[in-house]
Order: structure tokens, then C-alpha cells, then sequence
């Protein structure tokens, strides 16, 4: 260990017990005999001072990757001193490095209960519910962080994302929208608030954000698609199938891109090239219940252009038998199998 580093620990010490000291807990020197609430005090200041001392030394083995045993200086620290915030913001760093995500959430949250003031608990206590998909825990932790940070970008974002998991849109709007203030030129969100407005039913406001991002990061497949879908929802089928042609050239692989690219062919009846569209994204994915079931309605409609054709209806009865051995569940496919049937 460099000397520099062991200087550092020490001011560290020094700083901390020194913080402790001037928070109202006093040495008494001398002979004299000292009622029971000083020798409560001293015996708790006594603590502290231990606590703080195995702090350091957590500090030291986490800069040596030795994170157990750093977690158990932590551990015996917090025991001695349960109001000790910085052992519990260090509890939950070292858990979080070790993907034990429900261990360093609440470790974080006792830090940031400890230190109300502390931007990083809560920020980080967002992440790691996120990343457990407690979503609620999550926005109470962002919403906090962005209040100590009001120009913070990620934590407005990660209030937004966890309120858009909630189905709370009107408020995951507001903070995509002040992420969008805060750093205009940031796609992510922007495209949350693209998902925001599909989920309102906003089609124009969608595809606007979609645009944005595209102009923002280039031709992601994935943006792509999404402004495809709110395209299909506008009808403007024809734009759709422009913009997913492209998606498939860039992403061959793609099967999502056939489907819509199926349903944007049918809705200008272009039923055979929808049907070598689903055929495709069935090849692709043949577990694809939705794909089978869209080839099915493809067929069907194929037949029926053909004077109810008897060998085309078979062919979309096959695939809708399929799609339900696939996915059971599917109430209005099973009475369309049993009309056509």
C-alpha cells in the first residue's frame, strides 16, 4: 500500500472522529468520578471511535478487492455504531459490486435514512430497486435524489422509467420532460417519452419523440420499429412499410419487422406480400403464436379474395391451430377456428 493512500486513511480517521467529537461527545480526563450519562457518553463515543476505525479498514480492503472481509469490518462497524451512515452507503456499494442487489438496497436505504442529504444513497438506491424491478421503491429513491440534484439528468430519467413501469404516465411525463430540459441532446429521454405518448394515445407526439431520437443516435432497428408501430396507428401504412423495409435490410433477422410489415401490407390489401411477410417471420421464429395467428388471418383473407378458396382456408386453419397449441389462451382465435372450421 502506498504511503499516500495510508495518509489518506488516516486524515479519514481523524476527520471522522473528529466530526463525532464536535457532534456533542466529549473525552473526560482525570481522577474525578463521572455520573452514569458520562460514562454512557464516553463508553458510546468509545464505540463510535471503534466504528470508525473499522471503516477505514474496510476502505483499505475494498481497495484490495477483498470484499468479504471488508463487508464484515462494515458489518461489525454498524453494529457498534447503528446510526453510522457512511458504513451503510459503503454496505451498499460493496453489495451492489457483488450483484447482491436486495442486501445493497437496504443498506442504501438505511444510508440515505440516516443521511437524508445524501444524493448518492438515494440515486443509487433507484438503480439497484430498478434493476429488482421495485418499481415503486425505485421512483420514491429517484424522485428524492432529484430533488438534492434538480439538474441531475439520470435521476429525473430513472424516476421517469420507474413511474413508466408503474402506468403512472402523467408523472413519468413530467420527469422525461425535465430530463429533456436538463440534457436536450440526450436520446433516452426522448424516447421515453415516445413510449409515454403511445401509452396515452399521443400517435403525433410519439412519432415526433421517435424522430428525435433517430436524429439523435441514427437508425437504431429497435426506435425504428417503434416509430413503425405509431406510424400503423396514425395509418399511414405506407410510411410504415418504407420505414420497415428498411429495418430489415439493416436487421435481416428481424421477425417483429415482418410482422408489422405483414399487418401494414393487409391494411393496404396487399395480401400476398403479407403472407410472404408473416411466412417469414415465422421461419424466423416458428414458437411465434402471434406470427402463426397473423399468417392464419392472411391466408384467410387470401382465400376469401379467391372465391373462398377450400385449400387456402386449410392452410389458414393450419397455422391457426398452431398459434393455439402455442398459446391456448387465445379466446377469439378459438371461435374463429371453430366459425371457419
Amino acid at each position: 500500500m502506498t504511503g499516500l493512500r495510508i495518509v489518506r486513511y488516516f486524515v479519514l480517521f481523524v476527520i471522522i472522529v473528529t466530526g463525532l467529537t464536535l457532534n456533542g461527545c466529549v473525552f473526560w480526563a482525570g481522577t474525578e468520578t463521572l455520573s452514569k450519562e458520562e460514562l454512557a457518553a464516553q463508553e458510546l463515543q468509545q464505540q463510535r471511535q471503534q466504528a470508525v476505525s473499522l471503516y477505514v479498514d474496510a476502505m483499505m480492503l475494498n481497495d484490495l478487492e477483498n470484499y468479504a472481509a471488508a463487508l464484515d469490518k462494515l458489518e461489525q462497524a454498524t453494529q457498534l455504531d447503528q446510526e453510522f451512515a457512511l458504513a451503510f452507503s459503503m454496505k451498499g456499494d460493496l453489495y451492489q459490486t457483488l450483484q447482491q442487489y436486495e442486501k445493497s438496497a437496504d443498506a442504501y436505504e438505511q444510508a440515505a435514512t440516516l443521511d437524508p442529504w445524501s444524493f448518492k444513497d438515494f440515486f443509487n438506491l433507484g438503480k439497484v430497486s430498478e434493476i429488482l424491478k421495485q418499481y415503486a421503491r425505485a421512483a420514491r429513491a429517484f424522485v428524492a435524489a432529484a430533488k438534492l440534484k434538480p439538474d441531475h439528468y439520470e435521476a429525473h430519467v430513472g424516476a421517469a422509467r420507474s413511474f413508466f413501469e408503474l402506468s403512472e404516465l402523467d408523472q413519468a411525463r413530467e420527469y422525461a420532460q425535465k430530463a429533456k430540459t436538463i440534457a436536450p441532446d440526450q436520446p433516452e429521454a426522448e424516447l421515453l417519452l415516445g413510449n409515454i405518448y403511445i401509452e396515452q394515445k399521443d400517435t403525433l407526439q410519439a412519432i415526433n419523440a421517435y424522430r428525435r431520437v433517430l436524429e439523435l443516435e441514427g437508425n437504431r432497428p429497435d426506435v425504428m420499429i417503434s416509430l413503425a408501430r405509431a406510424y400503423l396507428r396514425a395509418e399511414r401504412f405506407s410510411s410504415a412499410i418504407e420505414l420497415l423495409n428498411d429495418v430489415i435490410q439493416r436487421d435481416p433477422q428481424n421477425g417483429l419487422a415482418y410482422q408489422y410489415l405483414g399487418f401494414a401490407q393487409l391494411k393496404l390489401k396487399q395480401t400476398e406480400q403479407a403472407i410472404e411477410s408473416y411466412k417469414q417471420a415465422v421461419r424466423l421464429n416458428e414458437d411465434d403464436w402471434m406470427a402463426h395467428k397473423s399468417l392464419g388471418v392472411a391466408y384467410m383473407l387470401w382465400a376469401i379474395q379467391n372465391n373462398n378458396d377450400e385449400k387456402i382456408k386449410a392452410l389458414a386453419i393450419e397455422q391457426w391451430k398452431i398459434s393455439l397449441q402455442i398459446n391456448p389462451e387465445q379466446p377469439e382465435l378459438q371461435e374463429l377456428l371453430a366459425k371457419y372450421s
